[in-house]
């Protein structure tokens, strides 16, 4: 590393965002699908019927703790999500079985159980990836993940750094014009997301802070599960809830509580009910809205379970740490976001995703030419990292959609079903790889490209020959969720369609790969 403080920037840049650039793609890509997880979530269990029209939401959590006293009456705790909401589109009731939670989706009316949906990761699955990825144990994922979260941060200040017309390049596009072209497209990506991606970067870091700084905690509260237990129970106020009395004691109504919190927060803002020792005299039930902003800790109404009384409105904590790390973390999760601003987040995602496919190609782009001038042709490094360019950049998302499509073609009584579903994901990547080694790179991309587009385009007509919904059908029945995911995986396969005919089209003009 050379020259002044610039040169030496430019040098961080591009080898922080070498070094880790497949990982950085793979956790943008799969954390933009997390911003649709719910959306997926239907999809993937087309079983369950489309999200009921607004209904009470005293009939509905009447109708969930009928469910609940019938057939989880000894259970410690139990909860509630009503419907109506872009996360609880059906009635779902939980309780705490073997250290997890066991649900139920139920009719809102009735509060019979729903057609059990087929096994399957969902959506959820690919939001736990972009910062648990897969198959590793969960320590080495999040210091994996927290190192390429740091490159990233450090790539995109060197970046700001390192380019002096950085700015001024975003009106400057010139296609065609091989290197010059992917640096402008570079640029440009970047410019447009910069604010996007330094919030996305340095939140993500936030999940990562104990992780990566234990030494902080351990040096105030003790090493060891007491000291983290001491601290996170500081850090988050939280509250341990009173001990059951002995004393049996029917539930008192629900609806007059639920009554009092929509009084307070407005028609349809309640989203979720939890019964703490249900049947004891010292049962309390707590009412909590949904969310509106970013911060997570929101007011919440408790009542008395056997009287009905309301015994506090616990307000929110306020404490400056706590209010910035939920900030933080709420404006990275997106879970307070309407159609609008998801789409927006969802876009500044594939903006970043892109922005990073750019920058590994420009790498190779560069190294080739130069390689090529220099020495008549490209070493074994080069050759393996545009092979790796074209197995994570195409690939990828012909293995998202192997994931899908293995969601409805695998047998629904196969064991361990939703295991199946991420394996079909993996193997597709890996031959995605084996494709890339064993074809000349200009072929590869345009044959992936095609596969892409044909993975995820052809999405609408495997759901509507095994999930019984069309996409006219969905659109006429206002099942927008799973409209919505047809339509999505419309649009990409065209734009990877669009992308391969491109890339077919210089191959032939140059005759490079034909």
């Amino acid at each position: 590393m050379t020259g002044g403080f610039r040169q030496s920037t430019s040098w961080v840049h591009t080898w922080a965002g070498l070094l880790l650039g497949s990982l950085l793609y793979f956790i943008f890509l799969t954390g933009t699908a997390g911003y649709f997880d719910s959306e997926i979530d239907r999809w993937m269990r087309p079983e369950l019927p489309p999200p009921p029209a607004p209904v009470d939401s005293a009939r509905a959590a009447d109708a969930a703790l009928r469910y609940l006293n019938a057939h989880e009456a000894g259970a410690e705790r139990w909860a509630i999500q009503l419907p109506g909401h872009r996360d609880t589109p059906h009635l779902v009731a939980s309780w705490p079985h073997d250290g997890h939670m066991e649900e139920q989706a139920l009719d809102a009316d009735s509060g019979e159980p729903l057609a059990t949906p087929r096994e399957t990761g969902g959506g959820q699955l690919l939001y736990r990836m972009h910062w648990r990825l897969h198959y590793l144990p969960a320590g080495a994922a999040l210091w994996l993940v927290g190192a390429a979260t740091v490159f990233l941060l450090v790539s995109l200040v060197s970046g700001v750094v390192a380019h002096k017309r950085f700015f001024a390049d975003f009106f400057t596009f010139r296609a065609g014009k091989g290197q010059r072209s992917w640096l402008d497209a570079h640029n440009v990506l970047g410019v447009m997301t910069l604010p996007f991606q330094f919030m996305i970067t340095y939140s993500g870091l936030i999940f990562f802070a104990v992780t990566l700084m234990p030494w902080v905690v351990s040096a105030h509260y003790g090493a060891g599960p007491a000291g983290q237990g001491q601290f996170l129970a500081e850090f988050t106020a939280w509250q341990a809830p009173a001990a059951p009395s002995g004393t049996p004691a029917p539930l008192a109504p629900v609806a007059p509580m639920l009554a009092q919190a929509e009084q307070r927060w407005g028609l349809g803002s309640v989203q979720a009910v939890e019964v703490l020792h249900p049947g004891d005299a010292s049962a309390r039930v707590q009412i909590a809205p949904v969310l509106t902003g970013p911060l997570r800790n929101v007011e919440v109404m408790v009542f008395d379970g056997a009287s009905g009384a309301l015994l506090e409105t616990r307000a929110p904590s306020r404490r400056g740490t706590l209010t910035v790390a939920e900030g933080l973390l709420g404006l990275h999760e997106g879970l307070f976001a309407g159609p609008v601003l998801r789409w927006l987040y969802a876009l500044s995602g594939l903006l970043g995703t892109a922005m990073v496919a750019t920058g590994l190609v420009l790498w190779t782009v560069k190294r080739r030419q130069k390689l090529e001038r220099d020495q008549g042709r490209p070493h074994r490094g080069l050759r393996l990292v545009e092979r790796l360019n074209v197995a994570t950049v195409f690939g990828l998302p012909v293995a998202i959609g192997a994931y899908f499509w293995a969601n409805r073609l695998l047998p629904i009584d196969l064991a361990d079903r939703a295991g199946w579903e991420a394996h079909a994901l993996f193997i597709a990547w890996g031959a995605t790889l084996l494709h890339a080694c064993l074809r000349p790179p200009p072929r590869a991309w345009v044959e992936q490209g095609a596969l892409a587009a044909g993975a995820l385009g052809l999405l609408p007509v495997l759901n509507a020959l095994t999930g019984g919904q069309h996409l006219g059908a969905s659109w006429a029945r206002g099942d927008w969720a799973m409209a919505g995911f047809d339509l999505t995986a419309l649009a990409l396969g065209s734009a990877f369609a669009w992308i391969a005919w491109r890339l077919h089209r210089r191959a032939r003009r140059t005759g490079v790969g034909a």
